[in-house]
């Protein structure tokens, strides 16, 4: 190194926004899991693995966008808190919906994805983006863990999802 070389620090300034892509989905307001599964069957029905993806919505209900989340294995989609709340966050979100497919077409949810659902709703009550709803989509059929009772009423609490996290966390980085 030259020794009358000086280092200057650097900050760089960075803007983050969304990219605007032309409209796949319908204008109707989204007032049910069945609602979900219909728009959206199409598109998933194909899929040889898993994709997770997150519907932003108006306050009325209406689909502002589709983002997808992740795209995994055969039996797995890694999904994080951050990634599934930026586009919320930059669409100006009122709410979400948590979607992804089982290709197996067993729609069974996994321990995986019932503590992300719970993740994911804590998250959102302290976002003030409510997550609605986790539908795992099927080949002609759809589950809902708000319906089959995974949300909110069913689970202990806020350390009991933190810890949940931790865990869950812990086993991914073996």
């Amino acid at each position: 190194m030259e020794k009358n070389k000086q280092y200057v620090d650097k900050l760089n300034v960075v803007s983050i926004r969304l990219v605007d892509s032309p409209p796949l989905y319908s204008k109707k307001k989204l007032q049910s899991p069945e609602a979900v599964y219909q728009l959206l069957a199409d598109e998933f029905s194909s899929l040889d693995r898993e994709v997770g993806c997150i519907l932003n919505l108006k306050t009325s209900g209406a689909v502002i966008n589709l983002n997808i989340v992740s795209m995994g294995s055969l039996n797995a989609a890694v999904m994080e808190p951050r990634e599934i709340f930026k586009s919320s966050i930059l669409s100006n979100a009122a709410s979400i919906i948590l979607l992804h497919n089982h290709p197996s077409d067993d729609l069974q949810p996994s321990k995986e994805d019932i503590n992300l659902t719970r993740r994911i709703e804590l998250a959102g009550e302290l976002l003030g983006i409510p997550l609605l709803d986790h539908i795992i989509l099927g080949r002609g059929r759809y589950m809902s863990l708000r319906e089959k009772g995974y949300m909110k009423l069913e689970w202990g609490g806020q350390e009991e999802v933190f810890q949940a996290a931790e865990k869950e966390r812990k086993e991914r980085r073996r």
